[in-house]
């Protein structure tokens, strides 16, 4: 099993992202609340991961801190819930937001992320209120992302990301009116997450 990997972050494509380790580049998927963090490509990444065998493929999935992948794994033992659906919950959520979704019962929360219905959510709040409704814990909010030079690819990049996350595209273009268009892809996608919470 693979718990922990370190190398060079060679692309970001978000959801995914490629770290190269001694010449192996690892394809590995990671929440925006991970991507918003990332270094730059060519400098060193180290992430917390999570390796799933299934008979589709071998995944890897990578997190910046052990409450994420706590969290991550928290949520796949909840009956329906996929790692796409997790990963999603985990991008609309911080690991202290999802844990007082879950302590106060706040369904409305989670009916935002795309993939999550009125059922799925309360499935939710009922499986997880044992696991993650006590204590929080301590973890820090993801900080601002590295701003970039304004490129077409940046909103391009923002707006797949959008749509990989289970947006259509009517909510993606209406959420990019929320981005400045000096907006680098890690700000650009947490700006128009905040949006798309408020519909």
């Amino acid at each position: 099993m693979i718990g922990r990997i370190t190398g060079t972050l060679l692309e970001k494509n978000p959801p995914q992202i490629v770290v190269d380790v001694h010449g192996i580049g690892y394809d590995i998927d990671v929440p925006m609340s991970t991507f918003y963090n990332l270094p730059a490509t060519s400098e060193k990444v180290s992430l917390f991961t999570h390796f799933a065998v299934r008979e589709d493929g071998h995944f890897l999935y990578g997190f910046s801190t052990d409450a994420e992948r706590s969290a991550f794994r928290q949520l796949l033992k909840v009956s329906g819930i996929g790692a796409r659906t997790a990963l999603s919950v985990l991008s609309g959520l911080s690991v202290t937001d999802l844990h007082q979704a879950i302590a106060l019962q706040e369904s409305a929360r989670l009916i935002r992320i795309p993939g999550i219905g009125k059922k799925t959510a309360e499935r939710l709040l009922l499986e997880l209120r044992d696991r993650l409704g006590q204590a929080l814990p301590g973890v820090t909010l993801p900080g601002p992302g590295a701003l970039a030079s304004t490129t077409p690819d940046n909103r391009s990049d923002i707006m797949n990301a959008l749509l990989a996350l289970g947006y259509n595209d009517r909510e993606a273009i209406a959420a990019m009116k929320a981005v400045p268009e000096d907006s680098g892809v890690s700000d650009g996608i947490r700006l128009a997450l905040k949006q798309l919470a408020k519909v």
